[in-house]
């Protein structure tokens, strides 16, 4: 099989209406069905068709006033499923655990939640000191190495939707991007080397690193950190944290060999 034959889908109804849902999830705001078929490159008349189907079953909801869609009370029922079984953080937790004792500093998993991102694993090196990127907590996408790795793997579009203008940015310690031209020049390096940094932009006196974890339609489902004290002898791990994050996309089925 050739490799464009292993890249097309071999059921384009299934594959057409996956990518409606991850659409709309990936919107802040309901979507007209024009722009989904727009967006997509899907015909118009099999946009409609995937939309009804999908709003039969509860996936998407119509707005007859907006005249858009929106994703309905099903799509929430999964989101609750795959939360209360966690699959990500039990693929990633061994190899967060791995990474720590590699590296001899705390290591986490993160993943992207609107402009936040949610720590779902973290691994406490021996003698290091707590952070405040313990499980549950969330903090700005823009700040963290881990929504920066996360943010360079989106498409640009999508990273305009989640920061519009200087007020979707907040602050911590006065340093970080506070406008879109700063975090475009910031996600240009991420893109270039796949591996992102923060220094005392999170916690002052802390910095980190990190690379995100893509699914195979190349989608940033997670990311892998490293975070160690800025004035700390440890060199960057970035060998370590990248290995990680390889490791824990093949445990999700993804090779970037292909």
């Amino acid at each position: 099989m050739t490799d464009a034959e292993h890249s097309r889908p071999q059921v384009p109804a299934a594959d057409q209406t996956l990518r409606i849902l991850r659409h709309l999830a990936g919107r802040p705001s309901p979507v007209a069905a024009s722009a989904i078929a727009r967006d997509l490159a899907i015909p118009r008349s099999t946009t409609y068709h995937l939309l009804s189907t999908l709003e039969t079953h509860g996936f998407v909801v119509h707005l007859p006033q907006e005249r858009r869609w929106a994703l309905g009370t099903s799509a929430f029922e999964l989101a609750g499923g795959y939360t209360r079984q966690e699959p990500l953080a039990r693929l990633g937790r061994p190899l967060i655990a791995a990474l720590a004792d590699r590296v001899g500093e705390n290591a986490h998993l993160a993943v992207m939640s609107g402009r936040d991102v949610l720590y779902i694993v973290e691994e406490r090196a021996a003698r290091r000191p707590a952070l405040i990127s313990d499980v549950g907590v969330r903090l700005p996408s823009h700040l963290t190495a881990t929504g920066r790795a996360m943010l360079a793997a989106l498409p640009r579009n999508q990273v305009r939707a989640l920061y519009p203008d200087a007020g979707a940015f907040t602050d911590r310690t006065g340093r970080g991007p506070d406008r879109p031209s700063e975090l475009r020049r910031l996600l240009q390096t991420v893109r270039a080397t796949a591996i992102a940094t923060e220094d005392g932009e999170v916690t002052a006196g802390f910095r980190s690193v990190a690379a995100a974890v893509c699914d195979h339609t190349g989608w940033p489902v997670a990311a892998v950190a490293i975070t160690w004290e800025s004035a700390a002898s440890t060199r960057e791990p970035i060998d370590a944290v990248r290995d990680a994050a390889r490791m824990l996309e093949s445990r999700l089925g993804y090779d970037r060999r292909r």
